[in-house]
């Protein structure tokens, strides 16, 4: 499988400069590009294929006057800059026939100099690589120093450099690996995400929310333009690190993971918008989903209509919606005194099937063994249930 690897790079001021240079050009091809590509579809033409395209505006371009500094930058940069263009055309035709899973596409748009972010990718043919000193060497540019956290499991073919809004750059890698499965573990838990604990597991632990931004909120005030960008992204590196400390913990404690999905964009345009982005548990989750991948644990995602906070856990008994003050209940069928979190955890594995553990005590799966609630299916109102096997 393949995974991206990102490093923090430090180039100096004539490296930085020949960045800068880089990124214009790769604008400017792909906005030449798209031009080209507007024009054929209103006079009613085909669109120009990538290598009629690539002739058009680099190879000839570059003996005119107007764009003859295309030629101070990797020709290989400016290749895959069109091809960035063919792949967002190809995204938005799939989007449009409904070929293409996920969210709609936009029809591509012009890129600005004064975009948030700005990337280049240098392939094999551009002959860039790793110094024996460790540095990065890339085609006019020159050798940039790089901050290697961990080593690369192969070698790449390709690497992408990218500056941020913050105006910080990384060198990005998409490498080949191999799945790494780790030993055979007993337990297995369900991850109840929410606001006032960022998650609460289905053994009794919970997990204090960081509140990264709610804390920075004066400072980010206080702060402007390029300072806000800096502290923004401070603030997203710290939610980042958070999310991999804990999901890396979890995969490793346990061999089944289930976690309930989340509405996010729902939840997105309430009152409770800042909290939730700030919590950021859909990055979060989908870590847990390819950590488990990698690990050979198994992971399950439960329906968001299934009623987990609703139901006790001890009996099985639905006692209905309570308002979000209501922190602990009392279940009016067994008397059990339930937490409203721990119980929605316990509530979450049983969903996916999985034998857990609430406070020391064992439960079974009991309130929908062996079975996944698919979100958004539903059949005269009821979730669509379909089958999971049971571990």
């Amino acid at each position: 499988m393949q995974l991206r690897y990102s490093f923090r790079l430090y180039p100096n001021g004539p490296q930085r400069v020949a960045l800068g240079r880089a990124f214009g050009c790769a604008r400017v091809v792909f906005n030449d590009g798209l031009r080209a590509r507007k024009d054929a579809h209103d006079q009613g033409l085909p669109y120009p294929k990538i290598g009629d395209l690539s002739k058009r505006v680099i190879t000839e371009a570059k003996k005119t006057e107007a764009r003859a500094w295309l030629g101070e930058v990797s020709a290989v940069v400016l290749q895959q800059s069109l091809r960035d263009l063919d792949t967002a055309y190809a995204n938005f035709f799939a989007s449009m026939k409904g070929t293409r899973r996920g969210p709609k596409v936009a029809e591509p748009r012009f890129k600005s100099r004064k975009d948030n972010r700005h990337s280049v990718r240098f392939t094999a043919n551009a002959r860039w690589k790793i110094t024996p000193g460790q540095d990065l060497s890339l085609p006019k540019i020159g050798d940039v120093r790089v901050k290697w956290s961990r080593a690369l499991p192969s070698i790449p073919s390709t690497v992408t450099v990218v500056k941020d809004a913050a105006g910080r750059y990384f060198a990005s890698f998409v490498v080949e690996t191999e799945p790494e499965t780790l030993p055979e573990v007993t337990p297995q838990v369900g991850i109840d995400l929410g606001l006032g604990h960022f998650a609460v597991l289905s053994d009794g632990r919970k997990i204090d929310a960081p509140r990264f931004l709610r804390r920075a909120e004066k400072k980010l005030k206080r702060e402007q333009r390029f300072k806000v960008a800096r502290a923004h992204a401070q603030v997203a590196d710290a939610r980042r690190e958070f999310h991999h400390q804990l999901s890396t913990q979890i995969i490793r404690e346990n061999q089944a993971i289930a976690v309930e999905d989340l509405a996010v964009k729902g939840l997105a345009r309430t009152r409770l918008a800042k909290s939730v982005h700030d919590a950021g548990g859909s990055a979060f989750v989908a870590m847990l989903e390819y950590k488990a991948q990698i690990h050979g644990r198994r992971f399950f995602r439960i329906g968001r209509f299934e009623p987990t906070s609703q139901v006790c856990s001890a009996c099985g008994v639905q006692d209905g919606p309570k308002p979000l003050h209501i922190r602990v209940w009392t279940c009016g069928a067994c008397g059990t005194v339930l937490d409203r979190d721990i119980n929605a955890a316990v509530n979450v594995a049983k969903a996916a099937g999985l034998a857990v553990s609430a406070c020391g005590a064992q439960v079974r799966p009991g309130l929908v063994p062996a079975q996944r609630v698919e979100a958004g299916t539903h059949r005269d109102g009821q979730p669509t249930v379909v089958g999971i096997p049971a571990l």
